[in-house]
C-alpha cells in the first residue's frame, strides 16, 4: 500500500461527525491484513493525523512486529478471568483520548464475559457513535452468511463471527489478495506461524484447493461490497432499479431455518434492500406444545435474523399462507423466500389449495417466490 490509499482515505475521514469504517478483508490468516493497517497508520501519522493502535494482533510475526514500533498504542485493559490474565481492546480510554482514527484488529473477536459488549464488533460500533474512524481487519470465514459455505471448503464451523449489516455500513472494504502459492510460500517460511505448526496447517487448511475456493469467497464478497457502493453513490442509479423487499419464511425446524436466514441475509446484502424474517405460530405450534429445544432454537434464529439485519415478525395465525400474504401487502414485500418443501413440489401445488392459492396471491402482486434448497 503506497501514500495515495492513506491519502485517499484521509480525505473521506474529515468530513463527517459519526466515525468512519474501513475493513480490511482476507482469505485466511497470513494474507497481511494487519501488516497493511499498520502501514496504513504510519502514513497517517505523517500526515499529522491523531492515530492510536487501540488492539493489534501480530501473532509474533517479525514483518508486523517490526511494523509496532514508532505507533502510539494505547494499552490493553487487563482481565482476570478463570485465573488467568487476558487482554481486551480499552474502549473507554480510546473514548476518553477521541483520537481520530484509531486501528482495531481481530473484529470477530468474542469479549471475556462481564464486558460491556459481547463482541469486538460491537465495541467498535461504540467508538464510530463516537466520532472516532475504526480501520479493522476480519478474515472471510468470520461473515455470518457465508459461514456454511466456509464449513464446506475448510470442514471447519467457525464460531467467531461478524453481521453482514458491518460490512454494509463500512465507508470502505478493501480485499488484501494473494495468490495460493503465495501464501502457502509465506507459510512454510515460518511467516504465518510457528515452524512447528506448519506441517499441520499444510496438512488441513492450507491445502491449495482449499485457498482457492476462500479466496474466490473473498474476491466475491467484495466485489459485491463495491458493486453497491455504485450503484447508490452514482447520482440517480438507484431510482432505476426496483427498491427490493425481502420476507424470509421460517418454522421452528432449526437447521431449514438457518439456512433460509442466512441466504436471504445474502440476497439483501447483495440488493443493499430491507428484509423481515416471518414466523407463523399455528395453533399447532403453541408454546406449550413444542419441545423446549426447538422454542430454544426459534429464539436463536430470531437474534441471529435481528443481528444480520432483519426485521423479525412473529405472527398467531391459523392459515400460514394467508399470514404470509398479510405481510407482503402490509410491507411492501417484492420477494418472498422459502425452504424446500418436504413433498414434492407439484404434488404440494396440485393437493393444498392453501399454497395454489398464496402463488395467485403473489403472481397478482408482482411478487417473486424464492425456494431455497
Amino acid at each position: 500500500m503506497g501514500e495515495l490509499e492513506a491519502n485517499k482515505w484521509l480525505e473521506k475521514i474529515q468530513h463527517s461527525k459519526k466515525g468512519k469504517l474501513k475493513i480490511y478483508i482476507g482469505m485466511s490468516a497470513g494474507v497481511g491484513k494487519t501488516y497493511r493497517m499498520l502501514q496504513e497508520a504510519h502514513t497517517l501519522l505523517r500526515n499529522g493525523v491523531n492515530v492510536k493502535v487501540g488492539y493489534v494482533e501480530t501473532h509474533n510475526r517479525e514483518e508486523t512486529q517490526a511494523l509496532i514500533e514508532g505507533l502510539p498504542i494505547i494499552p490493553r485493559r487487563q482481565v482476570f478471568y478463570k485465573g488467568k490474565q487476558l487482554d481486551e481492546l480499552d474502549v473507554q480510554t480510546i473514548l476518553l483520548l477521541q483520537p481520530k482514527v484509531v486501528i482495531v484488529d481481530e473484529l470477530a473477536h468474542t469479549n471475556i464475559p462481564g464486558s460491556k459488549n459481547e463482541k469486538r464488533w460491537q465495541d467498535v460500533l461504540d467508538i464510530l457513535e463516537a466520532g472516532i474512524d475504526v480501520i479493522s481487519a476480519v478474515n472471510i470465514q468470520h461473515i455470518e452468511s457465508i459461514n456454511e459455505d466456509v464449513k464446506k471448503i475448510t470442514g471447519v464451523d467457525v464460531t467467531e463471527r461478524i453481521p453482514d449489516k458491518i460490512l454494509q455500513m463500512a465507508d470502505e472494504v478493501v480485499n488484501i489478495d494473494l495468490t495460493a502459492d503465495e501464501l502457502i510460500t509465506r507459510l512454510k517460511e515460518g511467516k504465518i506461524y510457528d515452524h512447528s505448526k506448519v506441517q499441520q496447517a499444510l496438512a488441513n487448511f492450507f491445502k491449495s484447493e482449499k485457498i482457492l475456493q476462500l479466496r474466490e469467497l473473498a474476491l466475491k464478497e467484495v466485489a459485491g461490497q463495491v458493486e453497491r457502493k455504485v450503484d447508490y453513490e452514482v447520482a440517480g442509479k438507484e431510482k432505476a432499479w426496483r427498491h427490493e423487499r425481502f420476507l424470509a419464511c421460517i418454522s421452528t425446524n432449526h437447521e431449514i431455518a438457518q439456512r433460509i436466514i442466512r441466504k436471504t441475509a445474502r440476497l439483501a446484502s447483495y440488493y443493499n434492500s430491507q428484509w423481515s424474517v416471518l414466523y407463523v405460530q399455528t395453533p399447532k405450534e403453541a408454546m406449550d406444545k413444542i419441545p423446549l429445544a426447538a422454542q430454544r432454537h426459534l429464539i436463536n434464529n430470531f437474534k441471529n435474523a435481528t443481528e444480520l439485519g432483519a426485521e423479525v415478525i412473529q405472527l398467531k395465525h391459523i392459515n400460514i399462507a394467508k399470514a404470509i400474504v398479510e405481510v407482503v401487502e402490509e410491507k411492501q414485500i417484492t420477494t418472498v423466500c422459502i425452504g424446500k418443501p418436504h413433498l414434492n413440489l407439484f404434488q404440494v401445488i396440485l393437493r393444498t389449495n392453501v399454497f395454489n392459492q398464496l402463488l395467485k396471491t403473489l403472481s397478482k402482486n408482482d411478487v417473486d417466490l424464492i425456494i431455497l434448497s
